[in-house]
């Protein structure tokens, strides 16, 4: 199949994890995608990694402008072909207890995971189809969700809240997207082997003076034991594949062993 008939689909957050392996899936399945990174370094990275079929695009999912200039050039290349997709993976993790956590780290989850992921579906919805006589098929969101989306454990309450606010936005726009017939999916991956459990493994050191400490002192072993115990990402790629291809996709897929 030739590149320009290739159905289109943008992810955000490709450089590494469950985006950097939801992009290689789809390639490797007829997608050409567009890929979000944040610098120019992990552009070039992850387009060597990936061949032909992916266009980087540099941004932040905190910064307006510069996803508006990104949709634009997505726009510019698509033409009247439109996206298939647009899957909402941006995200970052944050741990430690409520009664300590900063107030400014909670602020830069939410900016990330929950007015980020609102940000793009703004810019990126006219290129699914939600205008009038559109010349395309309407295309789907999926929304990379999590289990912490509806059971949150201690210490993650604050990534914990930023996905229930996924959830809730997942469920409004799916409501109110159907008036162009735009399908909105959560994906809800549950222990999931990838980088974001490493930079999770250290909060106990900034909690040493607290009364959580004795506790936090044995996270480092736990999140050990959790990725030894994990999904491969792939696991992840598949469901985003499905919440695509489906002719009638599942609201939710579910990724965990509560639901197996």
């Amino acid at each position: 199949m030739e590149t320009k008939t290739k159905p289109n689909v943008v992810i955000t957050g490709v450089s590494t994890g469950i985006g950097f392996d939801a992009a290689r899936y789809l390639i490797g399945r007829g997608f050409r995608v567009f890929g979000s990174v944040r610098t120019q370094a992990d552009s070039d990275r992850v387009a060597a990694a990936l061949g032909s079929h992916f266009t980087p695009l540099v941004f932040d999912v905190t910064d307006e402008a510069a996803i508006g200039a990104a949709a634009q050039h997505v726009q510019d290349t698509v033409g009247e072909q439109g996206l298939r997709a647009l899957v909402n993976n941006a995200g970052i993790s944050g741990a430690g207890p409520l009664m300590h956590v900063p107030l400014a780290e909670v602020r830069r989850i939410f900016d990330v995971n929950v007015f980020g992921l609102l940000a793009v579906t703004q810019a990126f919805l006219p290129l699914l189809g939600a205008r009038r006589n559109c010349p395309y098929p309407p295309g789907r969101i999926v929304n990379i969700s999590s289990i912490s989306g509806g059971l949150v454990f201690p210490f993650i309450g604050a990534y914990g809240a930023s996905k229930h606010a996924v959830e809730a936005l997942t469920d409004g726009l799916r409501r109110e997207l159907s008036i162009y017939k735009i399908g909105v999916i959560a994906i809800e991956p549950g222990n999931i082997r990838t980088p974001i459990w490493e930079k999770s493994a250290s909060i106990d050191r900034r909690y040493t003076e607290t009364d959580y400490a004795p506790i936090l002192a044995k996270l480092p072993l736990i999140m050990a034991e959790m990725v030894r115990k994990g999904d491969p990402v792939e696991r992840v790629s598949v469901a985003v594949h499905k919440a695509i291809a489906a002719a009638r996709p599942k609201t939710r897929y579910p990724l965990t062993w509560l639901w197996r």
